[in-house]
């Protein structure tokens, strides 16, 4: 489950400015677990840690900046460090990779209560355990507005699972969810507050706030997967990234889909969609954040925990749905797109 969250918005919490920089990193280290000596003989707290590592190493980075991926009325600091640590975690799964440790740069103004960053910190301790990976430490500066910036440590052992490695003939599977955080977004946006709603929408709501990737199923199949990708940015953008790098035409199964669609079906009608289905099936279609993991295996190789949605073929590289075409019409940065 997910941890609960501090009041954040306590006159007895005293603010960063009142702290310094030395008394809040003293309430941060405190928060965070100690990392395993056998991995990580030297942690949080000295100038860099140190780590053992087997293999090779695989690095990603992502970031959260108030105003632009996330707002503080919807997602209160622990969900915030969940969401944090399982972007990224989510990426090191996607390579094949298991999981080695998380370094975090936190940026406020000065006037941040200090609960928000202690409570971002019990969030993502938490979901980093989930994941079997250490916090290594990080960074913390003034700023003007809230920034969670991460980089996250894997190690991988095999090869690496790209997303250039799908064939004609392959099936494409799908581990956890897709079109909920979307869906969740859509009711926050229409004003819908996740502690009245009703448990199915609150549900939804809940996956946009702290989402929780399967990592067992990314370990699963890792060793069979010919690619692997984090669906964070929806199901046409992330599947089309696998068909164009792989050069094969991906096609997706309506069966499966509608089968994914049918529990976002109250949320649409909720919103008042004329047409629930089809807003329901678009969420699954283009909605990120989710972070299930989309893979292409041997139809005889889908490990337990993955369902089949589609079929990679030869031909042009894209997504395609009952022989159409699917658009990719998912956020991106600097767009000015929502």
């Amino acid at each position: 489950m997910t941890p609960s969250a501090d009041s954040v918005n306590s006159l007895a919490s005293p603010t960063l400015e009142a702290l310094g920089e030395d008394g809040v990193l003293a309430r941060i280290l405190t928060r965070l677990p100690a990392p395993d000596p056998a991995r990580v003989p030297v942690g949080p707290g000295d100038d860099a840690a140190v780590s053992r590592i087997e293999g090779r190493l695989v690095t990603t980075a992502d970031m959260l900046v108030e105003g632009e991926d996330f707002l503080p009325a919807w997602c209160d600091p622990v969900r915030l460090g969940v969401k944090a640590a399982a972007q990224n975690l989510a990426d090191v799964h996607a390579m094949g990779a298991a999981p080695h440790g998380l370094v975090i740069s936190l940026g406020a103004p000065g006037t941040t209560p200090v609960d928000v960053l202690t409570g971002i910190m019990d969030g993502f301790a938490a979901e980093a355990r989930r994941a079997g990976a250490s916090v290594l430490g990080g960074d913390l500066s003034g700023g003007p507005c809230l920034i969670v910036s991460v980089t996250a440590l894997g190690t991988l052992t095999g090869p690496a699972v790209l997303r250039s490695g799908a064939r004609p003939g392959d099936a494409v599977v799908l581990a956890g969810t897709l079109g909920r955080a979307a869906a969740g977004l859509d009711l926050l946006l229409a004003g819908c507050a996740p502690e009245g709603a009703p448990a199915d929408l609150a549900a939804l709501i809940e996956v946009q706030r702290a989402p929780r990737p399967d990592y067992a199923a990314a370990a699963a199949i890792a060793g069979s997967a010919h690619a692997l990708i984090d669906a964070s940015d929806g199901l046409a953008g992330d599947l089309g990234r696998v068909a164009r790098a792989s050069g094969v035409a991906a096609a997706l199964d309506r069966d499966a889909l509608t089968a994914l669609a049918a529990p976002l079906v109250p949320a649409a009608r909720a919103l008042g969609d004329p047409d629930p289905a089809a807003r329901s099936l678009h969420w699954v279609l283009t909605g990120g954040e989710d972070h299930g993991f989309i893979a292409t295996v041997d139809p005889g190789r889908i490990p337990v925990g993955w369902t089949r949605i589609g079929t990679c073929r030869a031909g042009d590289s894209g997504v395609s749905l009952d022989g159409e075409p699917v658009a990719d019409t998912a956020f991106r940065h600097f767009t000015g797109d929502r």
